[in-house]
């Protein structure tokens, strides 16, 4: 039996649905619940001709520029979890099964893929295109998580968003389907979901399923129905619910609300797993308005603040979101692999653990924190409703500390 891929969430919502011309965007990160995510910004770069990346296992060819780039990531790995870029691309991944094994072998891992999709693609279909020619190229596999025990591998699938449009990508080895989305919401989760809406595919797909015996050719050639385990393809999506129940008003708040809630499963505290990162992203599908990217950088989102960041040049580097970094002599670098587990806490989480230790032992303290913490959130979202209904330009000088002043000021609350 094949390990379960932990149950993330990720979502987009398009006007009509969506509020005033936003295209509204949301993931849970669901992984190992001791595992620390990191919240990274790096500038965009240009780099020689003939160098090279070194990604978490593999190092491939680099590419003459890259965009600049906010990332939400397991801070062992060099990839992202989800994230964006300063063309308001934002990508995030989901784990899958298939009926094909994925492969142990180190290649590239999903989370690399999101990363470089966002260094790399100035809209979302330029994304999907370096997405899926890596794939071609260099394979995907190697351990999803910090385990020296046992490798954990996955195929994987994403959604990969900009101000115009959203594509499902979902992948199979380095076979693969997509469908292009204008309206409406879509949630994708832990499972394959493009059924017979294909509007781009491997070239090879259908022959290469018909060689396997997994298709005939004569009924309509449905994604997941080949590729999934027997009776895996399940409508999987609680979240899709609640965000329809916004009607045609999904704004970030709204967003936020479907990633908090525990009930409908959306917000991951299980056993094995939990929701340990997450992101909103509000993309003004009007290009004069900047995007605006909030993330927790801390676990369960019900507990956590959403901090809003708005790409400008010499945005403040925020080392209090940052995982401590071990060079060449971290274990998930050396062969053999994750031989030990370093301390990755960074301030951010560590403050969060001691709240909720205050949560759990002294409930009037821990709520009133916690409400006082949601006050800073709503001034936050209220600033930046601000900034997305104005008149007048951004000025950038305006916004150049705000994700650090946020951390900043819920570290103080803290103290």
């Amino acid at each position: 039996r094949m390990a379960a891929a932990p149950p993330s969430y990720c979502f987009v919502a398009f006007p009509p649905c969506s509020k005033d011309g936003l295209v509204v965007f949301g993931k849970n990160s669901a992984r190992p619940r001791d595992e620390v995510q990191e919240v990274v910004y790096f500038a965009a770069a240009a780099h020689d001709p003939g160098s090279k990346v070194e990604c978490t296992y593999i190092e491939i060819e680099q590419v003459p520029k890259t965009h600049a780039v906010v990332l939400s990531r397991p801070s062992w790995l060099w990839g992202a979890e989800m994230g964006a870029n300063e063309h308001g691309v934002c990508v995030a991944n989901e784990a899958v099964v298939t009926r094909e094994p994925a492969s142990e072998s180190e290649a590239l891992l999903g989370m690399d893929l999101v990363r470089l999709g966002l260094e790399r693609g100035a809209t979302a279909k330029e994304a999907l295109d370096v997405i899926v020619a890596l794939l071609e190229e260099h394979g995907q596999g190697g351990n999803y998580y910090e385990d020296g025990s046992s490798c954990h591998t996955f195929q994987s699938a994403f959604l990969i968003v900009d101000r115009n449009e959203a594509w499902i990508l979902e992948t199979s080895g380095k076979y693969w389907a997509a469908e292009k989305i204008t309206e409406g919401v879509k949630c994708i989760c832990n499972q394959l979901s493009l059924t017979t809406k294909i509007d781009a595919e491997h070239p090879e797909l259908r022959n290469y399923v018909r060689s396997q015996g997994w298709w005939n050719g004569d009924s309509d050639f449905n994604f997941s129905e080949v590729f999934s385990l027997a009776d895996d393809h399940l409508a999987c999506c609680s979240g899709r619910e609640s965000l329809e129940k916004q009607g045609g008003d999904i704004s970030a708040q709204a967003m936020i609300d479907v990633l908090r809630d525990k009930d409908s499963g959306v917000c991951v505290d299980s056993e094995s797993f939990l929701t340990t990162a997450s992101i909103v992203s509000v993309l003004p599908q009007d290009p004069s308005f900047p995007c605006v990217h909030y993330f927790t950088g801390t676990p369960d989102p019900s507990r956590s603040i959403f901090k809003p960041f708005i790409f400008v040049d010499d945005v403040k580097l925020v080392p209090k979101v940052q995982s401590p970094s071990f060079g060449n002599d971290d274990p998930a670098k050396k062969i053999p692999r994750f031989q030990e587990k370093p301390d990755r806490r960074h301030e951010l989480y560590k403050a969060h653990e001691w709240a909720r230790s205050l949560l759990e032992n002294d409930q009037d303290k821990g709520q009133k924190l916690m409400r006082i913490m949601l006050d800073l959130e709503k001034q936050g979202l209220e600033a930046m409703e601000d900034i997305l209904t104005r008149t007048e330009v951004l000025d950038p000088a305006e916004v150049v500390d705000l994700f650090y002043d946020c951390v900043d000021t819920e570290l103080k609350f803290f103290k």
